[in-house]
């Protein structure tokens, strides 16, 4: 412990009373009575322990009794999620979700200062006018995930916003049993591929939203997604029925999406994360002249178009990032952010074109090609690269794809080189200054993040970079290169 006093924080328990219908699986929702906190939104039936007398299941069964009338078996009960929770105002808490899909009377509202209205509601269709908090530990539910964390910030609603949703789900370990996605998002997948015999949870420990590899027993293989937000999912789902069709086996293709489960089933793509990877250097040349003719694939990929008014970086868009990282920023660094951003105010507008957002060598995948059999013609061995994750993707500046890439280029020239190469031009003077601005504005926002996340190599990662850009000449995007 830091010292004082330990810290101590309340305990819930969250009932989803499941049933199965025609369209779907349903839950119950009680939408909260009186003038008091969250009143008029919907939730899952739910309350505090009584006292320490009191477990977790037998708190259940009395919530879901005094409630709503339903009498529960404890041996009915099962584990679902738990979820960590702070409130807008900073308070914490945590809830333990639970799944029930037998119990004996009909639901009704029992205690009407508390309950007003029930309801039952399709988990792939929520309701408007949840409570957040509740919205989020149902999400978690139907992904499948054990454990989430939901830590809202200061101004935030107490109702869910999907612009602030603020659910982080936390991968199983690895050695614990192969996890699978919840049921509703199982039988999503099923009906667009048939049957599954295999889950293998392939999700990235660094971020909220989950993958899963599916397989059947005839070695069909895809990949199924359950994005951590709605503007993760429509971002990807535009970017793969729009242009990424345009890259052909360089990308997975869409199999299936489902808005109100935030899922998606893609085609499997063959390849090696580049993250981590150690290569010949003429190999690395090689993959990364590719991943330049990759680049230029996508940002061809529809007509440029003009940027909007006040699309590029403002002091005020960086201040957000600056406050939660200036505790861990080296001194300097917040005046040199605070200058490159005012520098970015007079540049001129870039013009838009489609882009990957997260272009890192984590979303990038090599095969090699096999070299011809003995006695064939000589060849060299070459390289194909192919890239997933779209999630972030949007219109905007070509550099914008440059800016984690660059990490990887930084102090060898000759990949950067070979990146141009394969790209096709040089970045125009305005493009290389842009390009530094927005390396040192996703830097501070990689520390802020890392630190949040507990995150050490996203932390280094923007430490590096703040600290490469404060020591490289002015404009110098490579990173080797003035």
């Amino acid at each position: 412990m830091s010292g004082g006093k330990r810290h101590a924080e309340p305990v819930d328990v969250h009932l989803v009373l499941r049933r199965e219908t025609g369209e779907g699986p349903e839950v119950l929702l009680s939408r909260r009575a009186g003038n008091g906190y969250a009143a008029g939104l919907w939730q899952m039936p739910s309350g505090p322990l009584d006292g320490p007398h009191e477990d977790i299941v037998a708190a259940l069964v009395r919530e879901a009794r005094e409630e709503t009338t339903v009498v529960i078996n404890p041996d009915d009960v099962r584990a679902a999620v738990t979820v960590h929770h702070r409130s807008p105002a900073g308070a914490c808490r945590t809830g333990y979700v639970f799944e029930v899909r037998r119990w004996a009377g009909a639901p009704r509202v029992a205690e009407p200062e508390v309950c007003d209205a029930m309801r039952w509601a399709r988990l792939d269709a929520l309701p408007e006018g949840m409570v957040a908090y509740c919205r989020a530990a149902l999400e978690a539910y139907a992904a499948g995930t054990r454990i989430a964390v939901h830590f809202q910030q200061p101004g935030d609603a107490i109702a869910y916003d999907p612009a602030a949703d603020r659910l982080h789900h936390l991968p199983e370990a690895t050695g614990a049993a192969a996890g699978r996605p919840g049921s509703a998002v199982v039988e999503f997948a099923e009906r667009a591929v048939g049957r599954i015999t295999e889950w293998t949870d392939t999700s990235w420990a660094r971020t909220a939203s989950r993958v899963w590899r599916a397989s059947n027993s005839q070695g069909g293989a895809w990949y199924v997604k359950v994005h951590q937000n709605e503007r993760f999912h429509s971002r990807e789902v535009r970017a793969l029925r729009t242009w990424v069709p345009t890259l052909g086996a360089a990308a997975p293709r869409l199999v299936a999406a489902d808005p109100g489960l935030r899922a998606i089933v893609l085609s499997e793509v063959a390849g090696r994360p580049l993250h981590g990877a150690m290569l010949p250097d003429l190999q690395e040349r090689q993959i990364f002249r590719r991943i330049g003719e990759l680049a230029r694939r996508i940002h061809n990929s529809a007509p440029p178009r003009p940027s909007p008014d006040g699309a590029g970086p403002t002091l005020g868009k960086a201040d957000r990032h600056l406050t939660a990282a200036r505790s861990l920023l080296a001194p300097g660094d917040e005046a040199f952010v605070r200058d490159l951003v005012r520098r970015a105010e007079e540049l001129p507008a870039l013009e838009w074109v489609e882009t990957h957002g997260d272009f890192q060598l984590r979303n990038l995948l090599h095969t090699e090609v096999v070299p011809p059999a003995p006695g064939e013609p000589c060849a060299r061995p070459e390289v194909s690269v192919r890239v997933i994750d779209f999630e972030r993707s949007e219109p905007g500046p070509a550099v914008r794809d440059l800016v984690r890439l660059a990490d990887a280029w930084a102090g060898r020239p000759e990949l950067y080189a070979a990146f141009m190469n394969g790209y096709g031009r040089a970045l125009t003077a305005v493009e290389e200054a842009r390009l530094v601005i927005d390396q040192a504005l996703d830097s501070v926002s990689g520390i802020a993040y890392g630190s949040a996340l507990g995150d050490p190599e996203l932390l280094e990662r923007g430490r590096r970079t703040l600290s490469r850009l404060r020591a490289q000449p002015p404009q110098s995007a490579s990173g080797g290169l003035s």
